[in-house]
């Protein structure tokens, strides 16, 4: 990008990533209503990788600041727990695994579930997503950034490592 702070610029990375975000979205609902069969495992490894890939785009993009340093209000997000429900019941021999959260500081591993970490994921996505449907591609940028570095890109991360173990 030659000007990485241009309107241009930050709209076709947000289209780029909203593609990214509606995919994840959907596979993690197909397999949730148990479409995946014997390729669950495979199919999320997949749907995960590729959300890890916009992540990096956001990681290696510019600050996103919005204008007043505040974010619209979008209303509720939805509640995802049937999709956290569907995917325990699909990842029930797998969902459960130990990870050292922060192997600079923690040396007792932690439990967490996939299916966690997998819905985690899913609600900042869609959070972002919903500004990016309301015409304010900024905003969904800003909130993918911000919650990639700080929340579901350490869930993208663990989920990744966990499906790559099975």
């Amino acid at each position: 990008m030659s000007d990485a702070n241009s309107p241009q610029d930050w709209n076709t990375l947000a289209e780029r990533v909203a593609r990214h975000v509606e995919n994840y979205l959907n596979g993690l609902e197909a397999v949730a209503r148990g479409e995946g069969g014997r390729h669950t495992v495979p199919l999320l490894l997949l749907e995960v990788s590729q959300v890890i890939l916009a992540g990096a785009q956001l990681g290696a993009s510019a600050d996103v600041i919005l204008p007043d340093n505040w974010e619209p209000e979008v209303g509720e997000d939805p509640d995802l727990d049937s999709l956290r429900q569907g995917l325990a019941e699909r990842l029930v021999l797998v969902d459960e695994y130990t990870e050292v959260f922060d192997p600079y500081k923690d040396d007792e591993p932690t439990p967490y579930r996939l299916s966690d970490d997998l819905v985690d994921v899913a609600s900042d996505l869609v959070h972002g997503l919903r500004h990016y449907k309301q015409d304010r591609p900024l905003e969904a940028l800003w909130w993918w950034q911000y919650s990639y570095f700080n929340h579901w890109g350490n869930h993208a991360g663990a989920a990744l490592r966990a499906l790559h173990a099975v």
